[in-house]
């Protein structure tokens, strides 16, 4: 299958290094990663031949390691997604919301987009909040938990939820709801454009906004496009 052809979902699979290059872009790779090549860079009206030179140029350039989650066992990459994309949205919210309370009280008035930033961002907040927690008390224990079984041959664990592919489902629509959020304050941002006399507080803002939502692509495509996928098939196999 030539590159135009295969989905940008596979691509990132099978090429960590190509993750940094579709942000480049602006390609997504997590929740619409689904579709083909070709027609994700028509969408963006990218040419294609040159995504898929940066890709292989990304590819050949040496000194960057990037981790191949998707031959880790399952509860090391649940245990990476915490420690790291957890521990980040955490962090980074909060942050988040004290530079937005800042910047709309200095520059909401002239600049109407920032109360709307202001407010999908604290609705990102609510719904990460509680994902976050459902992840982490039920969804990853289970998939460890039947990892365990399958490993030694124990009766796969407990669940209230009946299969797993039942909250993965859950989550997968939560992952599209936040993408969306995402997706809209880089749209009243101006893809995180801050005005000419913005301020340093402005630009923090933004800047932190831009970060934020490469973060959680990088989050979600772990989850949807590996964790995920591999849970449903190991606990298939388990019978």
């Amino acid at each position: 299958m030539t590159a135009t052809a295969q989905t940008v979902r596979e691509i990132a699979l099978e090429q960590p290094t190509a993750i940094r290059v579709f942000e480049q872009f602006g390609i997504d790779y997590c929740c619409g990663g689904r579709k083909p090549l070709a027609e994700a860079c028509a969408a963006r009206n990218l040419e294609v031949d040159s995504v898929i030179a940066a890709l292989e140029e990304a590819e050949r350039k040496p000194g960057i390691e990037v981790e191949n989650w998707a031959e880790k066992s399952l509860g090391s990459l649940s245990s990476h997604i915490v420690a790291k994309h957890h521990a980040y949205v955490k962090r980074e919210l909060p942050r988040l919301a004290q530079l937005a309370e800042k910047v709309v009280n200095r520059h909401g008035s002239t600049n109407p987009e920032l109360p709307v930033i202001a407010a999908t961002l604290m609705q990102l907040d609510e719904e990460l909040t509680q994902h976050l927690a459902k992840e982490e008390a039920v969804l990853f224990p289970y998939i460890a938990g039947l990892e365990r079984s399958v490993s030694i041959g124990t009766p796969k664990p407990r669940s209230c939820f009946g299969t797993v592919a039942n909250p993965i489902a859950m989550m997968t629509q939560e992952h599209d709801a936040a993408g969306a959020l995402t997706s809209e304050i880089r749209r009243l941002s101006g893809n995180f454009t801050t005005p000419e006399d913005a301020c340093p507080t402005y630009h923090a803002f933004y800047d932190g906004l831009r970060e934020f939502e490469q973060d959680l692509h990088q989050h979600i495509h772990l989850e949807n496009n590996i964790l995920f996928p591999r849970a449903i098939a190991l606990e298939a196999s388990a019978g």
